[in-house]
């Protein structure tokens, strides 16, 4: 890597730092019904508004050590780890795509379903302007990725999310109307055979956390959970390394 492509990592990952701790923020406000455009940061606990110095991605929460400055009430970590991630997942989609049209659409996509997890996970429900707001994505990457084909991504729609939905009608509480939208959304954008594999990694890990919840007595058996931060998590690792993970898998049964 040379001292261009270092130079934008560490760029992307400020930026993705910044941009993932405004996404934090906008999916709080969103929960509360507040509007995410107006208005000032605050605390949590007592309303303080934060100066501008307390606004730095990372450096801020490490500074006042996870805590406010006036009430010295704890703040959650999850601005710490949603800024982090956004600086990471930058940072990685660069060096796995470099200076190709893939880099701002992955990072697009990501940031909505960072949005989509965010929000999921406090509300079980996904927004459906932020399914729509995939949807422009997933048609530019028809014409970014050329090796998946039309067909690949006209099949990816319905190869999961028609099952989705038949399996919600048929059992009541099975899978959200959100769920059913996500995979619709990403399987254009992924084709089917990177949909069946994102759907397979969020079904492996939501069965690891449930079974650890239960375990841990988190939760009971039989409760519901959000599915949506799964599915994310399964397409985001699809459209980084889809392919080579599927070649990995297809190499058990060459012989």
């Amino acid at each position: 890597m040379g001292a261009l492509e270092i130079n934008i990592t560490i760029l992307l990952a400020l930026l993705g730092a910044c941009a993932a701790s405004f996404i934090n923020a906008a999916s709080l406000r969103q929960v509360a019904g507040e509007s995410f455009i107006k208005g000032r940061s605050r605390c949590p606990h007592c309303g303080k508004d934060l100066a501008w110095y307390e606004l730095i991605p990372v450096v801020s929460w490490l500074l006042v050590k996870g805590k406010c400055r006036k009430c010295h009430k704890r703040i959650s970590p999850r601005y710490l780890l949603v800024e982090l991630f956004g600086a990471t997942i930058s940072a990685v989609v660069f060096i796995r795509f470099g200076l190709s049209f893939m880099t701002p659409l992955s990072i697009g996509v990501i940031y909505i379903l960072l949005a989509i997890t965010l929000i999921d996970q406090s509300t079980m429900e996904i927004p459906n302007g932020l399914i729509i707001a995939l949807v422009p994505l997933a048609a530019a990457a028809f014409f970014v990725q050329t090796e998946i084909t039309i067909t690949e991504r006209l099949i990816g729609i319905f190869v999961l999310s028609l099952p989705m939905f038949i399996l919600a009608f048929a059992i009541g509480g099975a899978f959200g109307g959100g769920d059913i939208k996500l995979m619709a959304a990403c399987g254009f954008l992924l084709g089917w055979q990177g949909t069946v594999l994102a759907f397979f990694l969020g079904v492996v890990t939501a069965g690891a956390v449930a079974i650890s919840m239960i375990f841990r007595k988190k939760v009971k058996k039989g409760a519901q959970m959000p599915f949506g931060p799964h599915l994310c998590f399964g397409i985001t690792a699809s459209l980084l390394f889809g392919q080579e993970l599927i070649s990995w898998y297809m190499g058990f049964f060459v012989i």
